[in-house]
């Protein structure tokens, strides 16, 4: 019985050995956090002074303001209840998606502030652009919201799934993985007590 006992523990430590030693390698990522600050910086669109005063005429269903300037001059931004509105300050009109041509010129005038991370904006579809560093830069125009994203930041991300066991592109069945590691680690546990307790007797 302890033979197969034995052989059993030593056969669920080997079955686990990979699954912990990734869990303790990126766990350690985790708390030392190496890269971390350039990989999740907080890009933003750059704001420049107002050319000229506004008169805004808030609606009813608003609930925050703000006025904004930046190098394609004012944007009304305003969160409601739904949706939220990226508008014309005068007309109170949504603001449009601009061109190419002012788009790269709005996320360039972004990226000027780290240019060693950022480099030249060398490809635009839409609001995502691709930069001559491997960047991908995101806008989302109705909140005028910039994210950042290059291979530090994927990589991380795909360490933080390996530790919480998102190996699997469904929920569900990653749900399922983590229970069963953590059976087979309880099961490796208890016959290592098992082990003990009869090495005692």
């Amino acid at each position: 019985m302890a033979i197969n006992t034995r052989k059993h523990h030593r056969l669920l430590g080997l079955l686990l050995l990979l699954p912990l030693f990734g869990w303790a390698l990126t766990g350690a990522v985790f708390i030392l956090k190496p890269g971390y600050q350039g990989a999740y910086e907080q890009l933003a669109v750059r704001a420049r002074p107002l050319a000229e005063e506004v008169q805004i005429r808030p609606e009813p269903h608003w609930r925050q303001v703000r006025l904004v300037g930046t190098l394609l001059g004012a944007h009304l931004l305003v969160t409601t209840d739904g949706p939220p509105l990226h508008l014309e300050p005068g007309s109170q009109r949504p603001l449009p998606l601009p061109d190419e041509a002012a788009l790269r010129r709005l996320l360039q005038d972004a990226a000027s502030v780290n240019p060693a991370r950022y480099g030249d904006i060398v490809e635009l579809e839409d609001s995502r652009a691709r930069t001559s560093t491997g960047m991908r830069l995101h806008l989302d125009w109705s909140t005028l919201s910039l994210r950042q994203e290059g291979r530090d930041t994927r990589l991380i991300n795909g360490l933080y799934r390996m530790h919480y066991l998102q190996w699997l592109p469904w929920a569900g069945a990653n749900r399922m993985l983590g229970l069963a590691g953590l059976g087979l680690l309880l099961a490796m546990a208890g016959l290592g007590l098992r082990l003990c307790l009869g090495r005692r007797g």
